[in-house]
Formats: C-alpha cells, structure tokens, sequence
C-alpha cells in the first residue's frame, strides 16, 4: 500500500517536472536566462549551478517550479523574458501545456504498445472486448481464503458442487447471485489462474460479517478497452487517443460548469479531489495494473493540461489572458496590478485545494488505509 502511494506520488511530482521543463526548454531556445529549476518548493535542500542555471530539489514536495529572468518585472535585457516579442513570450508561457499533452502522448504510444484492461462495471458497453471477472482481494480468514482462492485469479464459470453443469461468469452480478441462491450449501468456483484453468469448492457464509460478503472476495469487472497494436502503430493511435481525451475531458468540464452555475450542483458521477485524492485514485489505479494505470495518469495530464488554460491567475491562462491585453493595448499591464491579482488567485485556489483536502481528499485517504490493513 504504502509503495502504491509512493509510486502514485512521485508520478504526479513527475508530471509537474514535465510542465516546468515545457517552460524551461522555450525560454532556452529564446535565449531567455532561466534562474532556477527547482523540483519541489523552497526552501532549497541542494542546488547545483551549471551554465546559468541553478538545478534544486527543494523541502515541500508538491511540485516544480522555474524562476525566469524578467518574468515578473519590466527589464530590459537581451536574456529577459520581458524583452521578447509578445509571441514568444506566449510560446513560452504555453511550453508548459504543451508539455502536458506530450507527456500524455507518450504515455498513452505506451499504452497501445502492451494494451489495457481497465474496470468497467456490469453495464453493457460498446468497443471493449476480453470482459473477465477478477478477483481484487481475498479477506483473511474468508471461505475463498480457505479454499485457495488467490488475487488475480479470474472467475470463468460457477456450478453446484459436484455438478458438471458450469455457469459462466460474465458479470459481477452472475457470481453474486449463483452464491445468493445457493443458500449456504457449497458451490465450485472456476478459475483462470495464470493460463490454467482451476476449480475450487466454496462454502459461502450465510451470515458473513459486515462489508466481507458470502465468500469474502473483492472482485472487479475488467474489459481492454485499449488494443495493443504493433509498436509502429502505437504513437498514431496515442495521438488520436490523447485528442479522444481531450474532447471527452473538455465535454466533462462543460457538464460541470454548467451543471454549476445553473445551480444543479455537481453532476451524478463527478467526484472532486485535490492532490491528495488524485495521489488515492492513482495508487487504486496501480493495483488494476500497469496499463490501468497508464491510462489514468495519461488522462489526468490531459485534464491538468485543460485547467492550467483556465484564464485565471496564477494559471498559465491567466498569463495568456495578460499578454493578450499587452498586445491588445499595446503597454503592458502594471507590474504591480498584475502581481497582486496572481497573487489573490493564487491564495484563493490554495484555500479551495485545502477545501478538498479536508472535505473530500482525507476521508479516502482514511478508507485507502483501512483497506490495505
């Protein structure tokens, strides 16, 4: 559990990395000087300089940052941010964003290259194919712990205890009531483990204990959504799968706004989540397998990279929204105004994330931790 979250964690930490470095490698390319590129945030544990440059791991590790010469004040210097053309400056400002969506394409070539299994319910739904029944856990103690049942394995078929006639398991909800209706009496539980097909004799429990079930398995219902495709396929079907996100992601955030300033509150489905929780789902997200996981962090790169184009400040939007102005008016904005505004939206998305935090993120945490004890 605890290597999940570490995993989950640094994946996140990684993706910030990725941004800083999208700003980090057009401000170089412009010939901007680059002050600082920190992973983590002040204050600083090491820093090493090389050219012009400071490299730092920093103490609070919640993301990256770069400090860019003459981003914050009007200087008039070859190398200052300031001193470039509107253009550039945007590119710049975009590089962050940009990255987002590389870093989502790389990931999700990856994920074409070897394929991916992801849970998908009992619904019955279109354009997925090899649908099993896995089981996720196993409780200590439980009749499927006494009778050899294993994590992994894949539920194929269940039948009377001795009888020849099997049925086949398609569906959570066929395992669920096969066992419902056997009433206590014993039941053959069939199995994929590892290629094999292997049968075991369960006794469900009439009265089991609380949240454990008849047998005392967790099991998920998993389906490949994404076909694995010979490895020069892979980068084509990547692009198309990351603008497949993109559209479907800017869909759900239209919902949701919508649904918000309508006053119908938070649609059916949609759940909130600050770093913390984001770090949960990606640690659940691993235990389903690599490819699961792949394609989860894939789609939050591509969701961080929609909401960093939010215009607001303190976003990437929001310095857009300002250069946009520049050109437009022709002078910049004060330094001084457009400061205090980052400044204000910055607090404000702080507070809103420490919000989440308390109301939403440290409840999961609490169940991910009871539920790997």
């Amino acid at each position: 559990m605890i290597l999940t979250l570490l995993i989950a964690f640094f994946s996140l930490i990684a993706l910030m990395v990725i941004h800083e470095f999208g700003h980090f490698i057009i401000a170089k390319k412009f010939g901007v000087k680059v002050e600082e590129f920190g992973i983590g945030y002040p204050p600083r544990i090491y820093g090493k300089k090389f050219g012009e440059t400071i490299y730092s791991i920093n103490l609070i590790p919640f993301g990256a940052f770069v400090r860019i010469f003459g981003e914050e004040g009007d200087i008039h210097d070859a190398k200052s941010f300031s001193n470039l053309a509107i253009w550039k400056r945007m590119l710049i400002v975009l590089g962050g964003v940009l990255a987002f969506w590389v870093a989502a394409i790389v990931i999700f070539s990856v994920l074409f290259s070897i394929g991916a299994k992801v849970p998908v319910g009992d619904q019955d739904i279109q354009g997925v194919s090899d649908v099993s029944v896995t089981i996720m856990s196993v409780q200590k103690g439980s009749p499927a712990e006494a009778a050899g049942l294993k994590s992994g394995d894949i539920i194929t078929g269940v039948s009377e205890a001795g009888s020849p006639e099997l049925i086949e398991v398609k569906k959570i909800g066929d395992f669920q009531e096969f066992v419902k209706t056997s009433n206590g009496d014993p039941v053959t539980v069939w199995v994929d483990r590892n290629g094999q097909d292997v049968k075991f004799d369960v006794t469900p429990r009439v009265n089991p204990p609380e949240g454990q079930g008849a047998t005392g398995i967790a099991l998920e219902r998993m389906a490949t959504i994404i076909q694995k495709v010979p490895w020069y396929m892979a980068p084509v079907k990547g692009i198309a799968f990351t603008w497949e996100v993109t559209v479907k992601s800017l869909q759900g955030i239209f919902s949701l706004l919508a649904n918000l300033f309508s006053g119908r509150g938070v649609p059916s489905g949609a759940e909130l989540a600050g770093p913390i929780g984001i770090t949960i789902f990606l640690a659940n997200a691993a235990s389903y397998g690599v490819g699961f996981f792949l394609y989860f962090i894939g789609s939050i790169s591509v969701l961080v990279a929609i909401f960093n184009l939010f215009p607001i400040p303190a976003l990437d939007g929001g310095k857009m929204v300002f250069l946009a102005i520049e050109k437009v008016m022709g002078k910049p904005v004060p330094v001084k105004v457009e400061q205090a505004l980052t400044i204000i939206f910055f607090v404000l998305l702080i507070l809103m994330s420490l919000f989440i935090t308390v109301r939403f993120d440290i409840p999961r945490l609490v169940d991910f931790w009871k539920a790997g004890l």
